[in-house]
C-alpha cells in the first residue's frame, strides 16, 4: 500500500500508540484485561465475551461469505471490475481484542480479503476513523496483510453525519468508480445499511458492545 504521507515516517507511525489510535477511533473506556484474557476492552468485557468466542462467532459468517466470494468471482462479467468493502475496527482489525500497534488483523475476515485480492478483487475500507489517524490507519492494514485500493476516512464536516449515510456515500463513490461491489463486511447494522452492495454479511457486536 502506498502512503498518501511521503513525509510520514515508518518510525513516526510507530510512535503512535494504540491506546491513542482506538481513543480517536472510536469512542471506549479504557480497562484492564483479566488475567489470562487477550487484552479486551471494557466492551468486550462487559458484554461478557471472550476473544475465543468472537473468533469462532466471525468464523461462522466468513464461513458463509467465502462461498459466495469464490462464486462470484468466478461469476464475473468480461471487464467487470469488482470490489469488497470493508469495515475496519473490529472487522478488518482486531481493535477490541488487539490493544497493540499495529493493530493485528481479524484472521477469518483477512482470509477472506485475500483470497479476493489475489484474483482480482479490489479492496476497499471505509471507516468512521477521523481523516487525522488516516496515515497511520493506512500502514497499519498494510502490515496486518491487506492490499487496499483505497481507504475511506470521516473528513471534518462527516463527523456532524449519520454515520451509516457517511458510509453509504463512500460505497456510492466506489461504484462511480465503476466497481461493482460484490460485497460489503462490517460489524455494525450502519456498516451495512443504504444498500450500494450485491451482499452483505455482519459480523458480531453484541448489541453495540463492540465498537
Amino acid at each position: 500500500m502506498k502512503s498518501r504521507h511521503p513525509w510520514l515516517s515508518r518510525a513516526t507511525v510507530t510512535a503512535v500508540s494504540a491506546t491513542a489510535l482506538v481513543a480517536l477511533a472510536a469512542p471506549a473506556e479504557a480497562t484492564t484485561a483479566a488475567p489470562g484474557t487477550p487484552a479486551a476492552s471494557t466492551a468486550a468485557v462487559a458484554a461478557d465475551v471472550d476473544y475465543d468466542t468472537w473468533q469462532r462467532d466471525c468464523q461462522a459468517v466468513m464461513d458463509q461469505a467465502l462461498p459466495y466470494v469464490k462464486q462470484r468471482i468466478a461469476d464475473s462479467k468480461p471487464g467487470e471490475k469488482q470490489a469488497i468493502v470493508l469495515d475496519i475496527d473490529n472487522t478488518a482489525l482486531e481493535t477490541d481484542f488487539g490493544f497493540s500497534f499495529p493493530q493485528p488483523a481479524n484472521q477469518p475476515v483477512l482470509e477472506v480479503a485475500q483470497y479476493a485480492e489475489e484474483r482480482g478483487v479490489d479492496l476497499f475500507f471505509v471507516t468512521a476513523r477521523p481523516g487525522i489517524i488516516y496515515a497511520p490507519t493506512e500502514w497499519n492494514l498494510d502490515q496486518a496483510g491487506y492490499e487496499s485500493s483505497g481507504l475511506y476516512v470521516r473528513g471534518f464536516f462527516d463527523l456532524f453525519k449519520n454515520v451509516a449515510d457517511y458510509k453509504t456515500a463512500q460505497r456510492v463513490a466506489i461504484e462511480r468508480k465503476g466497481y461493482t461491489i460484490i460485497a460489503n463486511i462490517g460489524n455494525s447494522p450502519t456498516d451495512l445499511s443504504g444498500g450500494h452492495a450485491e451482499k452483505t454479511f455482519k459480523l458480531p457486536d453484541y448489541d453495540g458492545q463492540l465498537s
